[in-house]
C-alpha cells in the first residue's frame, strides 16, 4: 500500500478482494477452535429455584411490619447468614455432601463462592406502585442458583441453601419482632419507675410549699389583703376599747371618791337605815298605789337590793378568811360594781384585741414570705411538672408503640405477616450451564475475524506494489506526462485493481491488428 496519498472507496476494496482468503481462513477455523477449547473444560451444574415473596395480610394502616428494610437488603443479609459456617456445617453434615476425608472449610468455601441470589425484577411489580426518591423497585421474588460439577449435587445443595433461606427469614422477623417488643417492655417498666418517682416527688413538693405554689400567688394575694383589712380593724376596736377602758376607770374613780367622801358603803347602820327609810316610803306608796304601780314595784326593789347587801355584809363580817378588798366589794354600790365589770370586760377585750393582733401579724408575715417566694417556688414547681409530663407523654408513647409491637409479635407467630413461599423447588439441570459451547463458538468466530483483519492490514502495509496512476504519481513524485487507457480483454488475468495487466493487453491489441490486415 503506497502512503503519501489519500485512499479512496475503491482502493479498499481492492484491498479487501487481494486479501480475502487471509481474512475468511482464520474466521472460518477459530469458531471450530474454540468448540473444541471448551470440551477442555469441566463441566458445571447450575441448579435454580425460585422463592415468591408475598407481602402482609394485614394492612399496614393496622399493623406496622416488623421489618422496613428493602428486601434486596434483607436478602443479602440472609444469604450472608445462610453461608455462614455456624449453618452451613450442620447441613453438610446431615446431608452427607462432605466428602470422607475433605475439608470442611474447603467445601464450606466453594458453598460460598457457587451460591448466588438474584431478586426478580418484572414490569408488572411497578404497575400502580410510584416509585418514591430512595425507594427500590419492588420485587415478586428471587432466585437461589447454585453450580456444582453434578447434576444431582447441584439440585440437592440449592434444595438445602434455598430451605435454610426461608428458615432464616422466618427466625429473623420473629426474633426481630421479639426483640422489640422485649425491649419496648422493659422501656415501659423502666419509665414507670421514673413517672413514680417523680409523681411522688410532686407531691412531696406540694406538700411541702401548699399554698406556695404557681396556683395560688392570686389566692394569696386576697388573703393578704384581708388579713390587711382586719389587722387595720383590729387596731381600730384595740384603739377604741383601750379608750373605753381609760374613760370608764376615770368614772370609776369619781364614783369612788364620792362614795368613800358619803361615808363607808358597807356600814351596816347606814344600811339599816335607808331600809327603814324605804319601807316606810312602801307603805305609804302601797296606801296610795296598788302592786303594779312603778314606784311600788321600784321601791320593793330597792328594798330587797338593800336586805341582800345588808346580808352580804353580815356574812363577810363572819367570814374570818375574806379579804379586805372582798369586804369593800361586797359592799360597794352597783354602780361602782358595774364600772369594775365593765373595766373587766374592756381588759379582756383589749387582750383579745392584742392577740388577734398578733395572731394577723404573723399570718401576715407569712403569706408576705411565700408570696416573696412564689417564683423560686413556680421555677422549681414548673421543672418538676415539666419532667413529669415529658415522663408521662414518653410512657404513653412506649405503651402505644408496645401494643403495636405485640400485635406485630402476634401477625408473624400466626404468620400474617410477609412471608417467602418455595414457588419452584430446585431443579434437575440437564444440560451444563458451563462451558458454553456455542459462546466458546462465536468468541472464537470474533477472535478469528479481528485476526485474519488484523493480517490482511499488516500484508497491505508491508506491499509497496504500484497498482494505479495515483501510486505512480506518489512513488515517483513527478507528474505524469502520458497515460495508456486500460484495454479490456476477456479472459485477460485481473491484477489486484479487477483489471488485466497492462502487457497482455498490448500483445492481444497486436494480435487484433494483423487479423485486421488480412
Amino acid at each position: 500500500m503506497m502512503e503519501n496519498r489519500e485512499l479512496s472507496m475503491d482502493d479498499y476494496l481492492a484491498m479487501l478482494r487481494r486479501r480475502m482468503k487471509v481474512i475468511l481462513i482464520p474466521t472460518l477455523l477459530a469458531p471450530l477452535a474454540g468448540f473444541l477449547v471448551s470440551y477442555a473444560f469441566p463441566a458445571k451444574y447450575t441448579s435454580q429455584s425460585l422463592v415468591l415473596v408475598e407481602s402482609q395480610k394485614v394492612p399496614e394502616g393496622i399493623v406496622q411490619p416488623v421489618v422496613t428494610e428493602d428486601l434486596t437488603e434483607r436478602i443479602a443479609t440472609l444469604q450472608q447468614q445462610v453461608l455462614s459456617q455456624s449453618r452451613l456445617q450442620p447441613m453438610l453434615e446431615r446431608s452427607g455432601l462432605a466428602k470422607p476425608g475433605q475439608n470442611m472449610d474447603e467445601v464450606i468455601d466453594s458453598i460460598r463462592l457457587s451460591m448466588s441470589v438474584e431478586p426478580v425484577v418484572t414490569d408488572l411489580s411497578q404497575i400502580g406502585a410510584r416509585k418514591r426518591p430512595g425507594q427500590s423497585t419492588p420485587v415478586p421474588g428471587f432466585y437461589v442458583n447454585y453450580t456444582a460439577s453434578s447434576a444431582r449435587e447441584a439440585q440437592q445443595i440449592c434444595n438445602e441453601l434455598t430451605s435454610l433461606l426461608l428458615e432464616e427469614n422466618l427466625k429473623s422477623r420473629e426474633d426481630v419482632a421479639r426483640g422489640t417488643t422485649d425491649f419496648l417492655s422493659k422501656q415501659v417498666e423502666d419509665t414507670k419507675h421514673n413517672l413514680d418517682d417523680l409523681d411522688s416527688k410532686l407531691a412531696e413538693f406540694k406538700k411541702q410549699y401548699m399554698g406556695q405554689l404557681p396556683g395560688d400567688e392570686d389566692n394569696n394575694l386576697k388573703i393578704l389583703t384581708g388579713l390587711s383589712s382586719q389587722l387595720e380593724a383590729n387596731t381600730q376596736s384595740l384603739s377604741r376599747a383601750q379608750q373605753d377602758k381609760a374613760y370608764t376607770e376615770s368614772l370609776l374613780a369619781q364614783q369612788l371618791s364620792a362614795w368613800k367622801n358619803s361615808g363607808s358603803a358597807s356600814n351596816p347602820q347606814t344600811l339599816q337605815q335607808q331600809l327603814s327609810q324605804l319601807q316606810t316610803v312602801l307603805i305609804d306608796l302601797e296606801a296610795r298605789y296598788t302592786d303594779d304601780h312603778p314606784d311600788v314595784i321600784k321601791t320593793k326593789a330597792d328594798i330587797a337590793q338593800i336586805k341582800k347587801k345588808l346580808d352580804e355584809v353580815n356574812n363577810a363580817a363572819n367570814t374570818p378568811t375574806a379579804g379586805a378588798q372582798d369586804k369593800e366589794s361586797a359592799s360597794e354600790p352597783p354602780e361602782i360594781r358595774q364600772l369594775r365589770l365593765q373595766v373587766h370586760q374592756y381588759e379582756e377585750l383589749i387582750a383579745q384585741a392584742t392577740r388577734d393582733q398578733k395572731r394577723l401579724q404573723q399570718e401576715i408575715s407569712v403569706y408576705q414570705g411565700r408570696v416573696a417566694l412564689s417564683p423560686a417556688i413556680e421555677e422549681q414547681y414548673k421543672q418538676l411538672a415539666r419532667d413529669y409530663d415529658n415522663t408521662q407523654k414518653v410512657y404513653q408513647d412506649l405503651l402505644a408503640n408496645k401494643s403495636k409491637s405485640d400485635m406485630a409479635l402476634k401477625m408473624e407467630q400466626q404468620q400474617q405477616g410477609e412471608q417467602m413461599h418455595l414457588l419452584n423447588p430446585a431443579n434437575l439441570p440437564d444440560s451444563p450451564s458451563f462451558p458454553n459451547r456455542l459462546l466458546f463458538a462465536g468468541g472464537g468466530l470474533g477472535a478469528g475475524l479481528v485476526l485474519g483483519v488484523g493480517l490482511a492490514l499488516w500484508l497491505e502495509l508491508r506491499d509497496k506494489s504500484i497498482r494505479t496512476q495515483a501510486d505512480a504519481e506518489a512513488a515517483l513524485e513527478l507528474p505524469m506526462l502520458v497515460a495508456v487507457p486500460w484495454v479490456v480483454v476477456e479472459n485477460a488475468p485481473a491484477n489486484g485493481n479487477g483489471k488485466g495487466h497492462f502487457w497482455n493487453r498490448k500483445k492481444q491489441a497486436e494480435e487484433r491488428k494483423e487479423t485486421a490486415k488480412f
